[in-house]
């Protein structure tokens, strides 16, 4: 994981958010990377001005606070830690996150998921850093298990040909390598490929094709796409212990039902989608797939990607 270099954690200086920070404090750890903390909140009312330090104040007390269980879990001290806070209050959080990116130019932000930690899917911030922040985006769901036993799976489509998508897939190749060896040592590759004529080929359509021929016409599409990733997998430069999940479905149900009966703990995926615009849109299968996971989930978007907040 040496990928990271300078991460922001983004909190909201309320509630318990130690599993959030525990997981970019290991990050940075591992990376040699700075770790900076943003608190964002609303402003106070203009008639509680004169509260104003103490509200900062107790917001900063709280992520120490935080901070300080984190070190003595992940065994560090302040000095092998060190870690600054900051305060920024006001309205649309996501975009005030996003701007000091831009300025500052972080490789990672990290953010505990918002509202209930084991629920499916990501609420209105979440979803605006995935959509627009430019930087890889980490959000954190408890992890229970020792690093050891943590699960990473990626998940692939190499049917993608422009050289923008093949450069995404082979990032995440690369990246959920590096995060896999730090964690359980094997890394998990999630493919899916549809074959939508299948069905009007055997019910709909007066044509006459046999079962056997179109079972052989099937699995010809399946090792084509199979042969793809396989030489995506081979480009990106990666070994180590890798098992393979190729499968004829669709993705936004075969990826999510695969985290819930292997128990994955981090889902590494591109948010593709439309290019050409300033901050592309993010696709539908993405969009379907991320309101269905309820695992930790590590985004990276395109190095062409420009967000749509203006720095």
């Amino acid at each position: 994981m040496r990928n990271f270099h300078n991460i922001l954690f983004v909190s909201h200086g309320v509630g318990d958010e130690s599993d959030g920070l525990m997981q970019a404090a290991a990050v940075a750890d591992y990376s040699g990377a700075t770790l900076e903390v943003e608190v964002v909140c609303p402003s106070l009312p203009g008639e509680f001005e004169e509260y104003r330090g103490a509200y900062i104040e107790g917001l900063k007390n709280h992520v120490e606070d935080t901070l300080r269980k984190v070190r003595v879990n992940l065994e560090l001290s302040e000095e092998g830690l060190p870690v600054s806070i900051s305060v920024n209050c006001g309205s649309t959080p996501a975009e005030r996150v996003i701007r000091r990116v831009q300025r500052e130019g972080f490789d990672l932000v990290v953010k505990q998921v918002e509202g209930k930690q084991r629920r499916s899917g990501f609420r209105a911030m979440d979803m605006e850093l995935l959509r627009k922040c430019p930087s890889p985006v980490w959000l954190c769901r408890p992890i229970r298990r020792p690093r050891a036993e943590i699960n990473v799976v990626v998940a692939i489509d190499p049917e993608s040909e422009s050289v923008e998508d093949r450069n995404l897939s082979i990032r995440l190749l690369r990246l959920s390598r590096d995060l896999a060896d730090t964690c359980s040592g094997t890394l998990h590759v999630v493919s899916c490929w549809e074959y939508d004529v299948d069905a009007y080929l055997r019910h709909h359509v007066p044509i006459n094709v046999s079962d056997e021929e179109l079972e052989r016409i099937i699995e010809r599409a399946g090792s084509s796409h199979r042969s793809k990733l396989d030489a995506l997998i081979q480009e990106a430069g990666i070994g180590g212990a890798m098992e393979i999940h190729h499968a004829i479905a669709q993705a936004e149900r075969f990826i999510p039902q695969l985290i819930e009966e292997r128990h994955f703990d981090i889902l590494v995926m591109g948010t593709l989608a439309r290019t050409g615009i300033p901050g592309f849109i993010m696709g539908n299968t993405a969009e379907n797939i991320l309101q269905k996971v309820s695992c930790s989930l590590l985004a990276l978007k395109p190095d062409e990607f420009v967000s749509p907040v203006k720095p």
